[in-house]
């Protein structure tokens, strides 16, 4: 499956939160790259995924316990 980038409105705001997320994030083989911008006021969450869906995505991060919608493009 071809590479996608995925974009989120997220809660993670700070380097604890990161921490938390990340061990979900990082488990699982389809996401092939992520990062959390936290100064945007948005707190974008991008995700580079090698077959992951956007609601996979959505329910990897809610599993962690954070708040995630897509970014309207």
């Amino acid at each position: 499956m071809e590479n996608k980038e995925f974009q989120f409105k997220t809660n993670i705001n700070c380097g604890g939160c990161i921490a938390s997320v990340k061990p979900h994030l990082d488990k699982d083989s389809n996401i092939t790259e992520w990062n959390v911008d936290i100064t945007d006021k948005d707190k974008i969450l991008t995700v580079k995924s090698g077959g992951i869906t956007q609601e996979q995505l959505i329910e990897i991060v809610q599993r962690a316990g954070f708040k995630i919608e897509p970014v309207s493009k």
